[in-house]
């Protein structure tokens, strides 16, 4: 093989391998934003405004796509339509009960192993999601919402977990914005919130769990609610 061939070879591996970084970068970007509902039920996905968004080429916007597709957190609504699903009540009660079961063990095993700067920066969480319900930033809210659950059950130290969770949140993601404005004027995320950080701080894992399951139950109630209107629209 001569060099100038050899080269070639080598160059393209490095375009291939950009490539296929920029499409893993594009799906952790994409994952993020449809977990903390930046996305709502049935918005339709293209490649042309996947790549605008996120500022890149069309390859890694439809590798992106694709690869969320086999999650199952983008599908079909036609032959070339992609879109957010609507998940009917049936979708909501099954994606629930698992994720009781396992955001309420990842809280059991997390209660023996938070640490003060975890307890701080949980206080932090929280109060931002304060300003943020004051201001009806859903948005912000959202986020600050994802980060504080997420922080506790990575102090479960399983990854597995972790990404089992995630899948269920990557479902669920685009119809949590549904629950505003009446979780914000309810205040149900503030107070589950509120004990949860108690029970943490006593490293009390029943607790912790069945704050956790109050706050999942409580929004469960007003996803269900907002899917038989849409049932009935």
């Amino acid at each position: 093989m001569g060099m100038e061939m050899a080269l070639e070879l080598r160059e393209g591996g490095g375009l291939d391998r950009q490539a296929a970084g920029l499409g893993d970068s594009a799906y952790q970007e994409m994952k993020e934003r449809l977990i903390r509902g930046v996305y709502k039920p049935g918005y339709k996905m293209t490649v042309r405004a996947v790549a605008e968004d996120l500022g890149i080429s069309s390859t890694p916007a439809r590798d992106a796509i694709n690869r969320l597709i086999s999650d199952g957190a983008l599908v079909y609504a036609g032959p070339k339509t992609v879109i957010v699903p609507v998940l009917n009540e049936s979708d909501l009660k099954e994606i629930t009960s698992i994720r009781i079961a396992l955001e309420g063990l990842a809280c059991e095993l997390a209660a023996q192993h938070g640490t003060e700067q975890d307890f701080e920066t949980l206080r932090k969480f929280q109060k931002e999601i304060n300003v943020a319900l004051d201001g009806k930033d859903y948005q912000r809210v959202l986020r600050h919402n994802k980060e504080f659950h997420f922080l506790i059950y990575r102090m479960a130290g399983l990854p597995h977990l972790v990404s089992m969770i995630e899948g269920l949140w990557l479902r669920v993601g685009p119809s949590l914005y549904n629950l505003y404005p009446e979780f914000a004027e309810e205040k149900y995320g503030v107070r589950n919130h509120e004990m949860a950080m108690e029970a943490l701080a006593e490293r009390d894992g029943a607790a912790l769990r069945a704050a956790f399951e109050s706050d999942i139950r409580d929004g469960y109630r007003s996803l269900r609610r907002a899917a038989r209107e849409n049932s009935l629209a």
